[in-house]
């Protein structure tokens, strides 16, 4: 007989949806100050959300009750209306043209290329082989911008080669987790592209901005294995003679695996900053050079298309059914003065500008623990990228502490899905509790990074002044 559960669940949440919607219509929130909506409204979402009910039918129906509490049914119009101009944003294209790219370099083997290439250039260096997958993320993070599959291909294929030489357990799984997290940051970011649609910035000067932060949190991440294991040798054995005494030969054919990757990088990132193309098309043509990578390495086969077009489908499914929760519920709260409620409580706090940025970090990172990444976009950057301004600060510097922020979150526990990517293919002994002691250290690294790029704004702001004009 057919399981018929999820549809069950479905039909259960999508009741309990309707009916705490309609319940909130039966209140008249116009009497209320928007102090007491405020609290209404954030005590239904986590109210919501700890029924198990999906974040973005959370938004959803909050909205839709907010507005039938306010305006009645021709509310209803307000939402849907928030709705609609929100798809018709011709950037967003490229979030599922990334995605698909993405997809079909998991696919296509590229990142075993990489890994072999960097092999040679780590040679005989004690921590050599984490500093190499640190590499190779970096430069999976310049070609795909999603976060997700790169740890998934750097679990694969780095953790076993850690494990089999006797690499420390927790430096191993903390390198990979924190490494393919730098695809938030290092452009072409799809995290970048959703906050440059929403605060209305460029999403080619955020992706410069956001490239030297990236390679100083890679460096960080370098200093911090090199360092810790000289210290600690026995975290990283030194490889035996015969798995690096290599022909002229040998690795002249390691290296070439660093060809179609470097010219896809300079396919999407060069069309976008030689003016050639804009993002959106940028995108397109990262998908085309993916279709290439795969076919040169004879991995292009019709169902390895199926596969990446069916995943990139849920992808994207679920990430803009979070964008029109969050985008109705955001457009609603600002329509009964709740921007300019949020606004005046942060620049009626008695600190200087930096410490409000400190505070909405601190935010940021509150919301991150129990929240999708593009729900706090789409609700708090429309919020804070006004005050932002109003201070003084450049909302392109801001994005990218923006996105640095959300990068400790995808590590942090208790729900860090770096950490349960990583968990998913790695061997069956290692725990989720060990994944999460294991990515702290790096945790601390991003703090320290983020704290760099606030007191130092030009190490965003220096690549867009100079080549983004």
């Amino acid at each position: 007989m057919r399981d018929n559960k999820p549809l069950q669940v479905a039909v259960s949440v999508i009741v309990v949806a309707i009916t705490v919607a309609l319940a909130y219509g039966f209140f008249n929130m116009k009497s209320m100050d928007i102090q007491s909506s405020t609290l209404i409204i954030v005590g239904s979402m986590i109210f919501l959300m700890a029924l198990g009910i999906p974040l973005g039918v959370v938004t959803m129906t909050v909205s839709i009750g907010t507005a039938l509490a306010y305006f009645g049914v021709p509310g209803l119009f307000l939402v849907a209306s928030n709705a609609q101009g929100l798809l018709e944003a011709y950037p967003l294209v490229a979030v599922p043209l990334f995605v698909l790219m993405a997809n079909i370099l998991e696919r296509s083997g590229v990142a075993e290329d990489l890994f072999d290439a960097m092999s040679i250039i780590a040679g005989r260096l004690r921590g050599g082989v984490a500093v190499q997958t640190t590499l190779v993320a970096v430069l999976m993070a310049a070609m795909t911008g999603i976060m997700g599959g790169e740890i998934v291909m750097l679990g694969l294929i780095a953790l076993p080669q850690m494990l089999r030489l006797g690499y420390d357990k927790k430096l191993a799984m903390g390198t990979i987790c924190a490494g393919g997290s730098l695809a938030t940051l290092i452009p072409p970011s799809v995290i970048m592209i959703i906050y440059g649609l929403t605060a209305n910035v460029s999403i080619s000067d955020l992706f410069l901005g956001g490239f030297l932060p990236g390679l100083l949190l890679a460096s960080l991440y370098i200093t911090y294995i090199m360092i810790r294991c000289q210290i600690q040798p026995h975290l990283a054995p030194l490889p035996a003679e015969g798995l690096v005494q290599l022909t002229g030969a040998e690795k002249t054919a390691k290296m070439k695996g660093l060809i179609l990757p470097m010219l896809l990088i300079l396919w999407v990132l060069g069309s976008i900053y030689g003016g050639i193309a804009t993002v959106t098309e940028a995108a397109a043509v990262g998908v085309f050079g993916a279709v290439a990578a795969a076919a040169t390495r004879r991995k292009l086969t019709w169902y390895m298309l199926q596969e990446a077009l069916r995943k990139t489908m849920i992808t994207v499914a679920t990430i803009i059914w979070l964008i029109l929760g969050a985008v109705s519920f955001v457009g609603i709260y600002n329509i009964i003065g709740g921007n300019t409620f949020v606004q005046g409580l942060l620049t009626g706090l008695d600190l200087p500008p930096l410490g409000v940025i400190f505070v909405i970090m601190g935010i940021l990172i509150v919301l991150g623990t129990f929240m999708e990444w593009i729900a706090i976009a789409y609700i708090t950057v429309p919020i804070f990228a006004p005050v932002v301004v109003s201070l003084g600060f450049d909302p392109i510097w801001f994005g990218v502490l923006f996105v640095m922020n959300i990068q400790i979150y995808f590590l942090s526990p208790p729900f860090g899905p770096a950490c349960f990517w990583l968990k998913s293919v790695a061997p069956p002994e290692i725990t989720l509790q060990e994944i999460f002691l294991a990515v702290l250290p790096f945790i601390g690294l991003q703090i320290i990074g983020l704290t760099l790029v606030m007191i130092f704004p030009e190490i965003v702001l220096v690549l867009p002044r100079v080549i983004g004009g």
